[in-house]
């Protein structure tokens, strides 16, 4: 079977990468006021150049700049966005690692305008990770057009909307906007990471949104028409693909639930190319709503868990690869860790080293099952 020549790949994966330590030292010291943006800068575009090769090594397809330039994957992009200030007031969410609950202070933002987008947001970002991609396609990741409204607090108080539609049009309108300047400047890899379709697969986390004042058994489909909008006039050759995540902070996790509640409706109504799936434990269930998956569309695998350090079995992944062969076609799957390795500069609890080895695991899998 060969391999595919267009996004998403046999082997891929989902986007942030451990900051190295000379990002780190580096952000520290700009913080403290002992280097400019403009060292800063140089020492992260060295940083993004040895991890674009190192993805190369590794035998990936497409590559991105690790997201290092960032604190968090989606807060960076949304406090950017014209209409969005930030909130002081930060609200404590519980995340669940094997060790126990870690609780982490959420960033909050509030709407004071009409959001809209300013300026081309990571513009220059992409194109420097373009400049060094050395034949391989640049993927840039973003965060869904969804998170701004499960991300926003009380994100209607001092606001100029009234409900959700008039948000959402107006969101969707910035997210068009934006990528089309991205295309404009060669991106044809986009990725949404989007937490709020698999966390809505938690019953529990349903139940919050209901009492929270919106519609939790049926908000999923206003997200699903939110993306589309944003994304319907996106540039031709451009592959969008969504990334599905339950929580991703040092190693820990939000919810759980299988992709039963929503499969149907997102992977049949949803206008992108692919699906990045967790699916590295139990949390994420079985295979079986991979039945819903249409012809034209790809499920991306995330069998390689990226919360841990310790490397999978080859014949483990196939086996489970197999498994899930039997609800979609195989031509109709590839394979990737189930997400990033540093949603936050934090990052995951495993070394750069052990990260690398992830990622030749991914690359090496796939060329055995996909050829």
């Amino acid at each position: 079977m060969p391999q595919r020549t267009k996004p998403p790949f046999r082997a891929d994966h989902v986007g942030s990468l451990l900051r190295p330590k000379a990002v780190r030292d580096a952000r520290a010291a700009h913080t403290a006021g002992r280097i400019d943006a403009a060292a800063l800068r140089c020492i992260e575009d060295q940083a993004v150049g040895d991890l674009v090769k190192m993805q190369i090594d590794a035998g990936l397809q497409s590559v991105t700049d690790g997201e290092i330039r960032r604190r968090s994957w989606h807060m960076d992009f949304l406090y950017r966005l014209g209409g969005v200030e930030r909130d002081d007031a930060k609200v404590t969410v519980q995340f669940h690692g094997q060790s126990g609950d870690i609780p982490f202070a959420v960033e909050g933002l509030r709407i004071i305008g009409r959001i809209a987008l300013k300026h081309t947001i990571f513009g220059e970002d992409f194109a420097y990770l373009k400049s060094v991609a050395n034949g391989v396609v640049p993927k840039l990741t973003l965060p869904s057009p969804s998170i701004i409204h499960r991300r926003g607090g009380k994100i209607f108080v001092g606001s100029p909307y009234k409900d959700v539609d008039a948000l959402f049009a107006d969101v969707a309108r910035a997210y068009a906007d934006e990528i089309d300047r991205l295309g404009k400047l060669g991106l044809t890899y986009l990725q949404l990471d989007d937490t709020t379709f698999a966390t809505l697969c938690d019953p529990d986390q349903r139940a919050g949104l209901t009492k929270s004042g919106a519609d939790g058994e049926h908000m999923h489909a206003k997200y699903i028409d939110l993306v589309n909008a944003a994304i319907r006039n996106r540039p031709a050759g451009m592959a969008v693909c969504t990334h599905s995540c339950r929580g991703n902070f040092r190693s820990a996790w939000i919810s759980a639930g299988g992709y039963d509640f929503i499969a149907e409706a997102l992977f049949n109504t949803l206008e992108v190319d692919g699906f990045f799936l967790e699916y590295d434990d139990d949390r994420s269930g079985g295979f079986a709503p991979l039945r819903f998956l249409p012809k034209g569309k790809v499920a991306v695998l995330g069998l390689v868990t990226t919360k841990r350090g310790a490397l999978e079995s080859k014949d483990d992944l196939k086996r489970r690869i197999d498994q899930a062969a039997q609800y979609a076609p195989l031509e109709q799957l590839c394979l990737s860790p189930q997400c990033g390795f540093a949603s936050t500069e934090e990052g995951n609890d495993l070394t750069e080293a052990e990260e690398a080895a992830k990622l030749r695991l991914v690359a090496e899998t796939a060329r055995e099952v996909w050829g």
